[in-house]
């Protein structure tokens, strides 16, 4: 089996800025700018102290002259604080926002070009999370916690600058009983809260799942009686969510230590700064400095405090959709056709209108040691009509992803027109073979919104006309509002044979070469059935068709069936 990269419910957090730095180059002149900003604005608040601690000791000289001077400086210094914060609160805004609108939209894109086994093989609550919740954390981050980041990282170094220049005496005493006590918290901290908050950003994305499921699925556990056994399961993730909280929570108590720590430096500094002012060492002013400036690296590391969790929840979310990226990242080998750098269908392989379908020798596993399919060759002439049979199991739906290019197989290849599915454009695949699986999906919206998901946004007159050709004008007309009906996700208002006829419709704006239909007419009445056969020989013109089916009526309209029957092909008619 071809292996195939999955996502880490704990991703590495560390050096994740690092790694999340090429997604931030390309904005890297706006964030020098907001960062020089913050910078002039914290310098305006370290300041502060400064001019206080002058002011105290032209007090202590009575000398109203430069008391003036000191009053004057801090009231510009007041506005220069309020205008550089609120610039540089702008501009990181800004940069920030347009970073995390660019890792969205590259979430978006890689998803929508993920492999179909990568999709598959993952909880869509948790894929569904990555690119909308955590994004959505990352954004209000930026919006509403960073720029105090930053100016705590500034305060820091700002103030141990100043205090340095007034008495490093003192700032070595600040250090010695500060630096070491504060650290031991952080690390003990960081200890526990990185995996504590990886734990519960995973168990969240597994109660998203099972919550998803429940909506997916909620016909199938009302009527089987499923519903308790559900609710089991989904309040065993909700409990398992809540104890990863508590653990994080827990893990956040550990920084209130800090408190201490600023009470025992604080009365260091008062003794220490008394008995050097009375011995002449220092003036009174220096002692006010200090006292201020520890009193703002405090609150600072107050704040720091508080932001710690935000930050740990937000580096979480940014190394899960990191992950994500690097995972998706385009490469080749993978269970999916390889993307040319053109999506449109400019350039690449160009193939004929018509032309043959090819297997050769294929091979396809989803767990290593059980092969699906083995060894399957089949050759279909352009406008053949073909029945693909077989029992539950006999791997017939997988066949027809292999053959439409939404899985590589692992050994073996997929032609259409002599060329290799692996070696077309995703444009030019989609405009020759088109599956119609036996689900068909739909978007919140008109008929006609619905229609138009394909290429090429076709217009209403173009979708009108592919309906009328395929005999289904008084189908479309018997709706509310015809094709601007309001169908919502569709699934309450049409039935499973309406669906085939939407998914046939699409076909038909394609006008696809290859045509393969997954169990069209199953489970569906009798009427829409003829309908739904009737809109496909109208449909068929020259393009070959290949249709999944188990309904005996289907299969006796189809002039050549293939026969599956324990993972490979046992006979052609």
């Amino acid at each position: 089996m071809a292996e195939h990269q999955r996502l880490t419910a704990t991703p590495d957090q560390r050096r994740v800025l690092r790694r999340a730095w090429p997604h931030m180059r390309p904005e890297r002149r706006g964030i020098t700018l907001a960062l020089l900003a913050g910078a002039a604005a914290t310098a305006t608040t370290v300041a502060v102290p400064a001019v206080i601690g002058a002011g105290v000791d032209q007090i202590l000289q009575r000398d109203r002259t430069g008391l003036f001077t000191a009053v004057a400086a801090l009231t510009v210094l007041a506005l220069l604080r309020l205008l550089l914060f609120r610039r540089s609160e702008l501009l990181l805004i800004a940069v920030g926002e347009r970073v995390v609108r660019g890792l969205r939209e590259l979430a978006v894109t890689r998803l929508s070009r993920a492999p179909l086994r990568f999709l598959e093989g993952h909880p869509s609550g948790d894929l569904l999370r990555r690119t909308t919740t955590e994004i959505a954390d990352l954004a209000n981050f930026v919006r509403g916690q960073l720029p105090d980041v930053l100016t705590v990282a500034a305060y820091l170094l700002f103030t141990t600058v100043l205090l340095l220049t007034y008495s490093p005496l003192l700032t070595l005493a600040l250090a010695l009983v500060f630096v070491p006590a504060i650290v031991c918290v952080l690390r003990l901290f960081k200890k526990a809260a990185n995996p504590a908050f990886a734990a519960e950003a995973a168990a969240a994305g597994t109660v998203a799942t099972t919550y998803r499921e429940l909506v997916q699925s909620r016909e199938m556990l009302q009527t089987g009686g499923g519903i308790g056994f559900w609710r089991e399961r989904f309040l065993a993730d909700n409990e398992r969510r809540y104890r990863a909280a508590r653990r994080s929570q827990r893990s956040l108590f550990l920084i209130s230590l800090a408190r201490i720590v600023q009470s025992l430096t604080t009365a260091v500094l008062l003794l220490a700064g008394g008995w050097l002012a009375a011995r002449g060492s220092i003036s009174v002013g220096t002692v006010v400095v200090f006292i201020l400036a520890t009193r703002q690296l405090f609150d600072s590391a107050a704040q720091a405090s508080n932001l710690v969790g935000q930050v740990q929840i937000s580096l979480v979310g940014l190394a899960r959709l990191l992950d994500l990226l690097t995972t998706t990242a385009p490469r080749a080998g993978l269970h999916a056709p390889r993307r040319a750098p053109d999506d449109t269908g400019r350039g690449g392989t160009v193939t004929a209108e018509r032309g043959v379908l090819e297997i050769e020798d294929l091979h396809y596993s989803y767990v290593t040691g059980t092969e699906v399919l083995g060894g399957i060759s089949v050759r279909v002439e352009p406008g053949e009509r073909v029945g693909l049979v077989g029992p539950t199991g006999s791997g017939k739906t997988t066949l027809a992803k292999l053959m439409t290019g939404l899985y590589a197989p692992d050994s073996g290849t997929v032609r259409y027109d002599g060329h290799d599915l692996a070696d077309l454009t995703p444009a030019e695949l989609r405009r020759r073979i088109v599956l119609i699986p036996q689900r068909v999906h739909m978007i919140e919206g008109t008929f006609l919104d619905n229609l138009r998901l394909v290429p090429g946004d076709p217009d209403e007159r173009s979708i009108a006309e592919a309906v009328e050709h395929l005999g289904l004008a008084d189908w479309t007309g018997s709706l509310d509002e015809g094709l601007h009906t309001a169908l919502g996700r569709g699934t309450g208002r049409l039935s499973a044979g309406e669906l085939q006829l939407i998914g046939l419709v699409r076909a038909a704006l394609l006008d696809p070469a290859v045509l393969v239909l997954d169990e069209a007419t199953a489970d569906i009445d009798p009427d829409t059935a003829r309908t739904l056969e009737t809109a496909i020989d109208t449909l068929r013109a020259d393009r070959t068709l290949i249709v999944i089916a188990h309904r005996e009526a289907t299969i006796k309209r189809l002039p050549r069936i293939i026969r599956l029957d324990e993972n490979a092909l046992i006979a052609q008619n």
